[in-house]
């Protein structure tokens, strides 16, 4: 536990630096100077607000977390070095991380199983220490229950293990294999998510526009009906 706790203080401070020493800053009326692009300041603050309203809907708002990432206590650099990359600008998503958010003193398996169910997706971190560490077993069992049609919101990323150590369960989906390239990973990873995002939105889009339609036309027949003859 001592060793969860020093990884954490190490986590927040590398986020930190990584926030305040990017060396291409974010577009906002107090910046120093442009990034090196050939795009204009205008072009990128545009095409930023365009990216980020693709995964703007009310459906994502109704879950507090995008993604849960589930892994072994082993892994926890890692996971640090993912989770910083995914929740920099201008997606920041929100990651659920064991140590940093559950509640003190509350039960483990109440929080995790909470934690399953307030996200949108969850990315198994699936490692040797991963398939040994039961409390990892009882999150991707809860996150299959959620998505039991492995319809890609369940995301297995598969780390220094042999393909026949895979886990029964996961063989079937589709997976992704970080091996030595960190980066690309890492970029992998959260295209995925993204696509899951993405995906929820379109259909709450549609979902809206088809209660719209229903409702003009009720509104229609309604209107026809009240100035029919008596």
């Amino acid at each position: 536990m001592a060793r969860l706790f020093r990884w954490f203080g190490d986590f927040r401070r590398k986020k930190n630096r990584g926030q305040n020493g990017s060396s291409c800053p974010q577009p906002s009326s107090r910046a120093t100077g442009p990034c090196k692009s050939r795009s204009s300041p205008q072009t990128t603050v545009a095409a930023a607000a365009s990216s980020s309203c693709r995964f703007d809907c009310k459906s994502r708002w109704s879950k507090q977390y995008d993604v849960c990432i589930c892994h072994a206590e082993d892994d926890v650099i890692y996971v640090q070095d993912l989770v910083a990359y995914l929740e920099l600008r201008p997606h920041s998503l929100r990651c659920f991380l064991q140590l940093r958010d559950l509640v003190p003193g509350g039960a483990i398996c109440t929080e995790l199983c909470q934690a399953v169910r307030q996200s949108h997706c969850w990315v198994l971190v699936i490692s040797p220490a991963f398939i040994k560490d039961p409390w990892c077993g009882y999150q991707m069992q809860q996150a299959l229950s959620e998505s039991p049609k492995a319809n890609g919101r369940v995301i297995p990323v598969r780390m220094q293990l042999e393909r026949k150590d895979y886990p029964l369960e996961l063989r079937f989906m589709f997976g992704i294999d970080v091996g030595k390239e960190k980066e690309n990973g890492f970029q992998r990873i959260k295209r995925a998510i993204l696509y899951n995002l993405e995906e929820l939105c379109r259909k709450n889009a549609e979902e809206q526009q088809h209660t719209d339609t229903e409702s003009r036309t009720a509104t229609a027949g309604n209107t026809a009906d009240s100035s029919g003859p008596c």
